[in-house]
């Protein structure tokens, strides 16, 4: 009976023992998954950026300053929906998780409105929720935020910096997401009016392995056809109007511009350049194919001269023999002249 016991009781403590590490495994896997839920795997580091880094040493290089209207339709994919239904969320809102989850550091906008990306100049995430009288909770020491607190729906636009440049390693034209900069429309205790709160700018190159597990909306018509934010901003899907390049006298286009209307016309003047600069980069094509017509027209051209010349060399010619008939005395008149002496009778 003892024997029955001993052996029944080792069972189970081996039981117990194998059961362990298969449970601290199983809240281990949990554990990972759910830190996971925002991060990227070292797989994934390594396969971005996928497209190449901007060079320092570029040839020729424009710093451009947009700002997004996210109630445009070329810009809407970025605001909808505005607060998260299931696994779907806006672009605001997934760059505040990612900031509250450590995964990207932000950093503050200067009142000059140029980025810095300095330590001294990253925003705690504490400290921007205080600022901004976001509600959130503490649980044993950790943030808790719903969702419906996050301010994605005031989050109306974005300022975005980006770099037009040509790359003589590969002979290539590109324009290059920099920066993006968050905008909140807030109104007033008032009512009165929305005040314009830029948040933090965050580097694009840091964000770009996150956005591209986001996705997107990209037609109100066809409601499958999503793509990728990364591939969104890669391909410059979006639509910003300039207010600002980096200049000499660091000014913004308000700053010269005496009103609306001389802005405009500077912001199509600034698009026109990105362009030109874009098509003439090897030569301006009408220019080179009113050339290649020009040369193809030469020996067609040398043709009809070659044939007037003959033409006028052959009746040059015939004139001058004409000429020389004309002038040469004919056979009769070519012996001595005749004298006629008239005889008188005596």
């Amino acid at each position: 009976m003892r024997r029955i016991v001993f052996i029944l009781f080792a069972i189970g403590m081996a039981l117990n023992v194998a059961a362990q590490p298969q449970a601290r495994r199983n809240q281990g896997e949990q554990q990972t998954a759910k830190s996971n839920a925002n991060n990227i795997t070292t797989r994934a580091q390594i396969a971005f950026p996928t497209t190449a880094a901007m060079s320092e040493d570029v040839v020729w290089r424009r710093d451009i300053y947009r700002e997004l209207n996210l109630e445009d339709d070329a810009n809407a994919g970025l605001y909808y929906p505005v607060e998260p239904v299931g696994t779907q969320m806006n672009l605001f809102t997934y760059l505040f998780k990612l900031m509250m989850h450590g995964n990207i550091k932000v950093y503050e906008y200067r009142l000059d409105g140029n980025e810095s990306f300095d330590d001294s100049a990253r925003v705690k995430p504490l400290n921007f929720l205080n600022n901004y009288h976001i509600y959130y909770e503490r649980n044993n020491g950790r943030v808790r935020i719903d969702n419906s607190d996050i301010p994605s729906r005031e989050v109306k636009g974005y300022y975005l910096k980006e770099s037009a440049y040509y790359d003589q390693g590969t002979s290539t034209f590109h324009r290059k997401v920099i920066a993006l900069c968050p905008i909140m429309m807030r109104e007033d205790d008032f009512g009165e009016g929305a005040t314009k709160y830029p948040l933090f700018w965050v580097k694009y190159d840091d964000v770009a392995p996150f956005l591209s597990k986001h996705t997107i909306m990209t037609s109100n018509i066809n409601n499958s056809a999503t793509m990728s934010a990364d591939d969104y901003f890669t391909l410059n899907r979006y639509s910003g109007k300039i207010y600002k390049t980096t200049n000499m006298l660091g000014r913004t286009l308000a700053q010269y511009c005496p009103d609306d209307s001389a802005m405009a016309r500077e912001q199509r003047r600034i698009e026109q350049e990105l362009l030109d600069f874009e098509s003439n980069i090897f030569g301006n094509q009408a220019k080179k194919d009113s050339l290649d017509s020009i040369a193809k027209l030469q020996p067609e051209v040398k043709d009809k001269k070659a044939r007037k010349t003959r033409r006028s060399e052959s009746g040059g010619e015939e004139k001058v023999s004409r000429r020389k008939r004309s002038s040469t005395p004919s056979s009769s008149s070519s012996g001595a002249a005749r004298v006629s002496v008239r005889r008188e009778r005596h």
